[in-house]
């Protein structure tokens, strides 16, 4: 059993930080994911008819991101924490990518309540997934760029396995190695805010609803928080 855990290092710069994993097993993505579907939709619809926006940088879910990246070292504008990117992706051409049932299912979630969001194939973490500084020394292979070696700064925030790094700056992008497929039936997805004193439960709400979706394609679910006084 794959286990995730925030390094004492970064708890101690992100004491505020809370982040929800949501674990599906027996997940079968290559059925029909008909609440899914329609919740893009309704994102999109939503969007065209102009009574709902994505959060952008100047709300405070988004600008608290932003602000930790800059205390890693990280320029928020240069390389974007996930759910800003894809707001503005949304935003510009009016709808969400597809890219397949589970990856659609924590797009939709993220970007209705604004936290960045993610997700591990279980079955290609190697050991414990830690939230930690990097030393520089590690390797990152980009999602789709299977012929690219990365590493990340030293003192940057990662996700890394006894592999590797298997996300840079924090939530910014996911490894290769580890990506959603429709083929995937072991999944860790990830829910992330820095300010649980006033997102904890918004947090909680969309794990839930993440939940949800994924509940009726999968033999189990559950979910579990780091940080924060565990999501109290």
């Amino acid at each position: 059993m794959t286990t995730f855990r925030i390094s004492p290092a970064v708890a101690a710069a992100f004491p505020d930080a809370l982040i929800a994993v949501v674990t599906a097993t027996g997940l079968r993505g290559d059925e029909p994911w008909p609440a899914t579907d329609a919740a893009l939709d309704d994102l999109e619809r939503r969007l065209a008819d102009g009574t709902w926006r994505p959060a952008d940088e100047s709300d405070p879910r988004i600008e608290a991101w932003h602000t930790a990246y800059r205390a890693f070292g990280t320029n928020p504008r240069r390389v974007r924490p996930s759910v800003d990117a894809l707001g503005r992706r949304l935003t510009k051409k009016g709808v969400l990518p597809r890219i397949n049932a589970a990856v659609d299912s924590y797009n939709a979630v993220s970007v209705r309540h604004g936290l960045p969001a993610g997700a591990f194939d279980l079955d290609h973490v190697t050991g414990d997934v830690e939230i930690r500084h990097a030393d520089g020394g590690e390797t990152f292979t980009p999602l789709g760029e299977a012929g690219t070696v990365e590493n990340p700064r030293p003192g940057e925030v990662v996700y890394a396995d006894t592999t590797d790094v298997l996300t840079r700056h924090w939530n910014h992008r996911d490894a290769h190695r580890t990506r959603v497929t429709r083929d995937s039936t072991r999944v860790a997805f990830i829910l992330e805010t820095v300010h649980a004193t006033r997102d904890a439960r918004l947090l909680r709400t969309a794990a839930d609803e993440l939940r949800d979706l994924l509940a009726p394609h999968a033999d189990r679910t559950t979910v579990d928080y780091l940080g924060s006084a565990e999501g109290a």
